[in-house]
């Protein structure tokens, strides 16, 4: 089976091949990377983007996983699973309230409408709290990926201190990914993307 992940960064392939290397290495990885399909969305994935989205769903063989979350939703529309969905279900299921860290604005509403979505589905209602750590974009941009780690790492840390009743952290963005192990000590669970996604979409 052939699995098409679309991204938004170059950086994202290897993640996603060291994962499918451990939990499925009988599954063919095709990589689209379109960096500018985020660069365009940043207020809203326009009409041009969306229909270049919907082009390459015509063009895909198999099940698509959309890495993007900023166009997670329209991705979805076309039949692609988006990476978040599998752990907004998770944490959804999680008892407590859920700390949902993103470091783009363009992340927000999107992730905590699929956190709404997936709270209902459960039948659960949740204090869900938002963590912005935008200010820590630009190091990722710039390929300073240890040290984005550790400040999105930090910021958590800091911010799931001032949360009572804390259940869970989300890492909204696949980028994010690499903090989770920075937060092994965290006394709740942090859920990053790309290994839940990749267990359902090999599922598919």
């Amino acid at each position: 089976m052939a699995l098409t992940l679309w991204h938004t960064a170059q950086t994202h392939c290897a993640t996603f091949d060291r994962l499918r290397d451990r939990i499925a290495p009988g599954l063919e990885l095709r990589h689209v990377v379109r960096p500018e399909w985020l660069a365009r969305s940043q207020g809203g994935v326009p009409a041009d983007v969306a229909a270049e989205i919907a082009s390459a769903a015509g063009q895909a063989e198999g099940p698509v996983l959309c890495t993007c979350t900023t166009i997670g939703p329209v991705a979805e529309t076309v039949g692609a699973l988006r990476v978040d969905w599998p752990m907004m279900q998770a944490a959804a299921r999680l008892e407590g309230a859920i700390l949902v860290a993103y470091a783009l604005d363009s992340t927000r509403d999107v992730s905590l409408a699929l956190l709404d979505r997936a709270l209902e589905q459960e039948a659960r209602h949740a204090e869900v709290r938002p963590l912005p750590l935008t200010q820590f974009w630009p190091l990722f941009e710039a390929g300073e990926r240890m040290a984005f780690d550790a400040s999105i790492a930090a910021g958590i840390r800091e911010a799931a201190r001032r949360v009572p009743g804390l259940g869970c952290v989300v890492l909204a963005q696949v980028s994010m990914a690499g903090a989770a192990p920075l937060l092994d000590d965290l006394a709740v669970p942090v859920l990053s993307a790309p290994d839940l996604a990749l267990r359902a979409a090999a599922e598919m």
